[in-house]
């Protein structure tokens, strides 16, 4: 199959024949249809987080089941399914206490003296990236997984729920637990930004502000739900926390951080009303350290990060495609451009520049 592979960091993707393996017991053969190229992909691919070489990155992601192992129960050939990076076991504390998201568990990974489920074609095992390695024609994985969906589902968007919607919507509803009336601030508007956007209107948020650098996201943050906009382009960070207070009358009860930096996380955290909590949701870089005054925490504010969302993602994301089937969740406006495998570093420069919502990669 071709496959975008990954041989040292900062360098570009290359496309290139990889084999895969067979489905084993609880795996499944998935033919892919869709992958979007998310931030996350990015952190890696720049060298921001380590993984061992080479690689397949990758991983929002849809597509049609092909062939099932031995004990598989979820899923058949033939059936729509979206794919999670947090798989999960099902017997550990977290998943037993109803946090699958946060399962560390090794059953759903090969062993090591298993025959790895990807292989370079000169020999020589190729690393699969968070149980998925999406960037590829196929993908061998756990049924824990993927999650099958309605077949009137469009995969290419379906495949964003993969990640951006059910990290921004899982913030919303599971992490942060947002309250009708409540008001809620966004800092990045890119597509996981978006999808918070979207998700607090779903929850039914008072207020909603978006924050962002880019006009064109601003706009497209309204069409999703937000009832005010902050153009920090030409703004100091006390003009943002300025309006923001201004806006909501001292600060709101929730602030989204989606960006990852230290000075955005910081800002969140500093929005708040009394009582408020800030979720992070952006990846900050290994070894930075985020400052915040501690006198705040008197007023009884809180930050806390979220992992995809805290989600439980074979309940969720069928709930996510009724939505988008009913009208609710915008995922046509996340798609700015559709490419082909080949030109996926194409895709990746341009989420460099950070002027885009969501590029998707789509296969025949």
């Amino acid at each position: 199959m071709k496959a975008a592979v990954l041989h040292q960091p900062k360098t570009p993707l290359v496309i290139e024949d990889v084999a895969i393996g067979k489905p084993g017991p609880r795996e499944v053969l998935v033919r892919t249809a869709a992958v979007g190229v998310c931030h996350s992909d990015l952190h890696f691919l720049d060298g921001a987080y380590p993984h061992p070489m080479p690689a397949i990155l990758g991983h929002e992601a849809a597509g049609v089941v092909e062939q099932v192992g031995a004990e598989v129960r979820t899923v058949k050939p033939g059936d729509h399914v979206i794919t999670c990076l947090s798989a999960y076991c099902g017997h550990c504390e977290h998943c037993l206490t109803g946090h699958l998201s946060l399962c560390t568990e090794p059953d759903t990974r090969r062993r090591e003296d298993e025959e790895p489920r990807l292989m370079a074609r000169q020999g020589g095992p190729m690393n699969q990236f968070l149980n998925l390695s999406a960037f590829a024609e196929q993908m061998l994985i756990h049924e824990h997984a993927l999650v099958a969906i309605r077949r009137d589902m469009p995969l290419d968007r379906a495949a964003l729920i993969g990640c951006a919607v059910t990290t921004g919507m899982g913030a919303v509803i599971h992490t942060a637990k947002v309250q009708p009336g409540e008001t809620v601030a966004v800092i990045g508007c890119g597509g996981i930004g978006l999808a918070t956007v979207n998700s607090a209107a779903i929850a039914g948020a008072g207020r909603i502000i978006a924050i962002d650098r880019v006009p064109a996201k601003l706009e497209l943050a309204r069409r999703f739900g937000a009832t005010d906009v902050i153009d920090a382009a030409n703004a100091t960070p006390a003009d943002v926390l300025d309006a923001v207070r201004t806006l909501t009358g001292g600060g709101v009860h929730h602030a989204f951080e989606a960006i990852g930096l230290k000075q955005t996380t910081e800002q969140a955290f500093a929005m708040l009303r009394r009582g408020g909590t800030a979720t992070v949701i952006g990846m900050i870089a290994p070894g930075v350290k985020i400052e915040l005054k501690g006198s705040d925490f008197l007023a009884e504010k809180r930050i806390q990060g979220s992992l995809m969302g805290s989600n439980r993602f074979p309940v969720d994301m069928p709930r996510m495609v009724d939505f988008y089937m009913a009208g609710r969740l915008h995922l046509d406006e996340l798609i700015a451009q559709r490419l082909p495998l080949e030109r996926i570093n194409d895709a990746f420069d341009e989420l460099r520049r950070g002027e885009l919502a969501r590029s998707v990669i789509l296969f025949d």
